[in-house]
């Protein structure tokens, strides 16, 4: 296991053990962030935990040319109840996944410098969030790291809506021209919806 220092370098992602778990420690810095999702990379560990970086084998995502709309979304999208935007809030949506109740889960991964440190990066034009509003109110979102490779990396979602998570990732992929986006790990809801595991190697051939 490589325990990272001050420097802003990773190891080859080839040396990540089975579970994808690759290096420990370092920071949330801008730049060290960055060289992580352009390489393959992204931190994922609770609040008592140190920095874990991850680069698992496969890896899950979506080609948007294979995302699937169920009849029943098809329907909640004619109805337009919901209002969607990007980049209006960010704040609002990163700390609502940071509360948000998951199964299986007793904490969050997305700790407070977590929150800070993706703030950055939204303010540096590299972290985008989407909003669903319902009267108003927001009900639901998601955000993540836009490499301007064509690659989106998605990091969390909420919803407080049956249905308006779906209408966010539905939505956001449906109106952009991404080549891939990143789910990380699978998920039931993600794989519903149309994502898929790749070889590691597959994929970071979409971020060169």
């Amino acid at each position: 296991m490589h325990l990272l220092n001050q420097n802003i370098e990773f190891p080859n992602v080839t040396e990540a053990d089975d579970d994808g778990l690759l290096a420990i420690g370092g920071d949330l810095s801008v730049e060290r962030l960055l060289l992580a999702y352009k390489s393959g990379i992204f931190p994922w560990f609770n609040s008592n935990d140190p920095i874990l970086w991850w680069s698992p084998d496969p890896r899950f995502v979506l080609f948007p040319e294979k995302l699937k709309v169920s009849k029943s979304m098809k329907q909640v999208l004619k109805k337009a109840n919901f209002t969607v935007t990007v980049n209006q809030d960010f704040l609002s949506v990163i700390q609502e996944c940071s509360i948000a109740k998951r199964q299986g889960q007793s904490g969050t991964w997305i700790t407070d410098s977590m929150v800070q440190a993706y703030l950055k990066l939204h303010q540096l034009g590299y972290a985008k969030s989407v909003e669903v509003w319902q009267d108003e109110v927001l009900v639901a979102g998601l955000y993540g790291v836009d490499l301007n490779n064509g690659v989106f990396c998605g990091e969390s979602m909420f919803t407080k809506v049956s249905n308006a998570s779906k209408v966010a990732f539905i939505t956001f992929i449906q109106n952009t021209n991404y080549k891939l986006i990143d789910c990380q790990v699978y998920t039931n809801h993600l794989e519903s919806l149309g994502a898929e595991d790749i070889a590691r190697e597959e994929f970071l051939q979409y971020l060169y």
